[in-house]
């Protein structure tokens, strides 16, 4: 692992706070070890408070939120009750901002040196995503029970991988000049062995 962190600019990490600590592998441990460290944290409740210990996930952080009890009202299921969203509308936010904190850090990195912590919550991200508010109730009478497949099929992508050609969900930001894609696309776990690719000019 320590290779790893001594040539690494950014790492991310998902486990409820402390626990990465436990293991020699704190912000700070691991600022120590390399200099210019971009450290992403992010977890379910946030880092501090009553709740910073617990496990939770999107699903679990929608319904703490109110999100679920609001889309059951909108959007009643077939029983009555709360209703997730369609999508991991949460995790996939969270996941731009701890992107978008990553560029911020390394950004101030280049200007100012030493090494960064963003830290994130899916808790935040919830709270930040009630706050944004609701479109008016009269905008959602024609909204289809399910997403119809032509917008799936609109923003979905293919990618291959060691196993097969994967479909799906491609980055929510289109360019019109440049395609997204990944370059590196999922693969099994333990598929690559614990190095750095090689880099290329």
């Amino acid at each position: 692992m320590g290779g790893l962190v001594r040539k690494a600019d950014v790492l991310s990490q998902g486990y409820r706070p402390g626990k990465l600590g436990d293991r020699g592998l704190s912000p700070e441990e691991l600022a120590a070890l390399r200099s210019g460290l971009v450290y992403i944290s992010m977890c379910a409740f946030s880092h501090k408070g009553p709740w910073a210990s617990r496990r939770g996930f999107d699903t679990v952080v929608q319904n703490v939120s109110g999100i679920t009890s609001r889309q059951g009202e909108l959007f009643p299921g077939a029983e009555p009750g709360p209703q997730f969203y369609p999508v991991s509308a949460i995790d996939y936010l969270t996941g731009y901002l701890m992107a978008f904190g990553a560029m911020v850090a390394l950004a101030r990195r280049a200007r100012e040196g030493g090494s960064w912590l963003v830290r994130i919550s899916l808790a935040q991200t919830g709270r930040w995503l009630v706050d944004r508010g609701e479109v008016p109730e009269s905008a959602l009478k024609d909204v289809p029970k399910e997403i119809p497949q032509a917008d799936i099929d609109r923003w979905s992508i293919e990618s291959d991988t060691p196993v097969a050609r994967l479909r799906h969900l491609g980055p929510t930001v289109r360019l019109s000049e440049t395609p997204p894609y990944w370059a590196r696309p999922s693969v099994p776990l333990g598929h690559n062995e614990p190095v750095w690719p090689a880099r290329t000019a």
